[in-house]
């Protein structure tokens, strides 16, 4: 339901319940308002919620992605192969993750913040979070896009050894987002 049509129906129970109120009982709130209000802060509550629990499962799809493509580069370099492919692969989905997600989901939180929803506001004021992020830290955000250049740098012809030293790097930040989590 759009806001406009919420605020539209309150205002109609408002109406309701003011027509027929004695002068003794229009110091309260009517029973009703205060119960349609307390169900309109439970569904704005529960759609913090589901955003973060949204944007956790994005970040754990492409944490998922990730790993899988480091085995499959850290596997090539084993075997004497060129992993560049991989690696620049794992390098953007590193970024993405500092980013939480790619461009697609940063025009939505764009579109968000645009509206006046921020999941942190006051995170976004005291510096911890850039604007209209749910998860990643400034300080996380940081970390991850500084592993990925790293990892871009090692190039296809990396050993295996320094690509699990900094996938170990990116996994040890990644376990640091759920710390404290919902």
């Amino acid at each position: 339901m759009s806001h406009s049509r919420i605020a539209t129906v309150c205002l109609g129970l408002l109406v309701l319940a003011g027509s027929g109120v004695s002068a003794q009982m229009a110091a309260e709130t009517p029973r009703p308002l205060v119960s349609a209000y307390d169900s309109l802060a439970d569904t704005i509550l529960g759609a913090k919620q589901t955003e973060w629990n949204l944007v956790h499962s994005i970040l754990a799809m492409t944490y998922q992605h990730a790993e899988a493509v480091a085995m499959q580069a850290k596997g090539k370099l084993a075997a004497g192969q060129n992993a560049g492919e991989e690696i620049e692969r794992l390098a953007a989905l590193v970024s993405q993750i500092g980013n939480e997600g790619d461009a697609s989901v940063a025009a939505i939180r764009k579109r968000l913040v645009e509206a006046g929803h921020h999941h942190h506001a006051s995170g976004e004021l005291t510096g911890k979070y850039d604007e209209g992020f749910v998860i990643v830290t400034r300080e996380a955000k940081k970390a991850f896009l500084e592993a990925a250049k790293r990892i871009a740098k090692l190039g296809g012809s990396a050993d295996a050894s320094a690509l699990s030293a900094e996938w170990s790097k990116v996994a040890a930040e990644f376990g640091k987002l759920h710390e404290g989590a919902r």
